[in-house]
């Protein structure tokens, strides 16, 4: 592990579908029926039975929250998340609507009520959204710092989108790690027993297995989780950055980004599945588990529904790192967080309300029914006995330490998030394996970051 890689945990300043099998699922309704049943569970006191609590219920009869948030890909976890919002109800007198939509669709909800001045009390947010709508937001810092000593510290990179200008704008919530789902099987019919752990590698055995009608399978699509958690890794591994450490000036015209981008190139023609360009965030779902794809990154989803539906298929799925390049290696998480809207007439209440979602029984219990596919915001949960039941999901575990902020690596700014927004990295890469050439593509690329940086 390079220097790259190091987690920080302290405050940082800056070909046939199996049997069975239907024809076309989204991801939730595939993970519907996903061996995530809220039954089975740890018992709440084996990690959790000395934990003081973070959040003590007050009387807040009469008060109703509005709550806005992703439909999540494991349904479980959206049932134990409204079952604990009626506990809390129950212990307070007040009323929690959880609401729950397309993670695609959520911007446009947060612009709109910020705009208006009404909406939901809170919002989760993805990413590195809340520098993007910090105006909107009040301090957490209250709240955020209870949560943090809980869990052992945050994780660097969810840490870095929620607290700006020396505020928290956002209490971290979770993180959903990205990790390369792969046929172990198939890989270890070419020869390799071990997962590639550079680029080179991975695009050698690429080739072997695309000619065998195996490809990988990647997004490069306008899709909120898959595309640019692959990219954005994916270019700092070779150097290339959107800007340079200060934030303000442009660096994405690097030799570095010219290198990771043909390289893409040539590794999507000789190893990728070209329909990818077309994909959103359940598509690769959908081709791995009909055999179509040997390889792809993704949530734990994938392999959650071939344990329920395809059992001979799960034991053939193992799931790895992405694989370094000349500049260390990278992950690109995508983090979730709750932001209290300035408009809200129940501040108060919604911060009682976050507490007790974060106090450890509440939230490792909605972990437990998640089965890993989200983490904690800090390392508290690496030591959870959940990850002793299943080898194959430790990449997940280890993914979070790994993840560092879109604009890295200078710090998260309200520019990064409108460029990831806006698709641009996404779309440079997108670009060049259309056939459009490299430097072209990139040149596009640092003129629509020169528009969004004023720079």
């Amino acid at each position: 592990m390079d220097e790259h890689t190091q987690p920080d945990h302290k405050q940082d300043e800056g070909d046939a579908i199996p049997s069975g099998a239907p024809q076309s699922l989204t991801r939730r309704q595939f993970i519907k029926t996903a061996g995530v049943i809220a039954g089975a569970t740890l018992a709440e006191g084996t990690l959790l039975a000395a934990t003081p609590k973070i959040a003590a219920p007050a009387v807040l009869k009469g008060t109703k929250l509005h709550l806005l948030q992703w439909s999540n890909f494991v349904p479980p976890a959206d049932d134990e998340l409204r079952r604990q919002a009626a506990e809390w109800g129950k212990q307070t007198g007040a009323e929690v609507t959880i609401e729950t939509i397309n993670a695609n669709d959520l911007q446009a909800r947060i612009a709109t009520a910020i705009e208006s001045g009404t909406g939901p009390d809170i919002m989760q947010m993805l990413h590195n959204w809340p520098h993007l709508y910090a105006e909107g937001c009040i301090e957490v810092d209250d709240v955020a710092e209870k949560v943090e000593k809980t869990y052992g510290g945050y994780y660097k990179q969810i840490r870095d989108v929620c607290f700006i200008q020396d505020h928290y704008k956002a209490v971290p919530y979770h993180i959903v790690g990205a990790a390369l789902a792969h046929r172990e099987d198939w890989f270890k019919e070419v020869g390799v027993e071990k997962f590639p752990e550079n680029w080179d590698e991975y695009r050698k055995v690429g080739k072997v297995l695309k000619d065998k009608g195996r490809p990988f399978g990647q997004t490069l699509g306008h899709t909120f989780g898959d595309a640019p958690a692959f990219v954005y890794p994916y270019l700092w591994s070779f150097g290339g950055k959107e800007v340079e450490e200060d934030g303000k000036t442009v660096a994405l015209g690097s030799k570095e980004t010219l290198q990771a981008v043909e390289f893409m190139v040539a590794l999507w023609k000789e190893a990728f599945d070209e329909t990818g360009l077309s994909w959103d965030d359940s598509s690769n779902n959908r081709a791995f588990l009909a055999e179509q794809i040997s390889c792809t990154l993704n949530g734990a989803s994938i392999y959650f529904v071939a344990k329920k539906q395809y059992p001979e298929l799960a034991k053939r799925i193992n799931h790895a790192a992405m694989p370094a390049g000349p500049a260390g290696r990278f992950h690109y998480n995508v983090t979730f967080e709750h932001a209290i809207m300035k408009y809200s007439k129940n501040i108060e209440a919604a911060k009682e309300f976050l507490l007790f979602l974060m106090d450890k029984p509440n939230f490792y219990k909605w972990f437990e029914v998640g089965e890993g596919f989200s983490v904690a915001p800090g390392p508290d949960h690496e030591t959870h006995p959940m990850w002793e039941k299943d080898p194959r999901m430790l990449a997940y575990k280890e993914a979070a330490s790994l993840g560092r902020a879109i604009g890295y690596p200078a710090s998260p700014t309200r520019s990064a998030s409108e460029v990831l927004s806006k698709y641009i990295v996404v779309d440079i890469f997108a670009r060049a394996v259309s056939g459009e050439p490299p430097k072209k593509a990139i040149e596009w690329g640092v003129n629509e970051l020169r528009n969004v940086y004023k720079a």
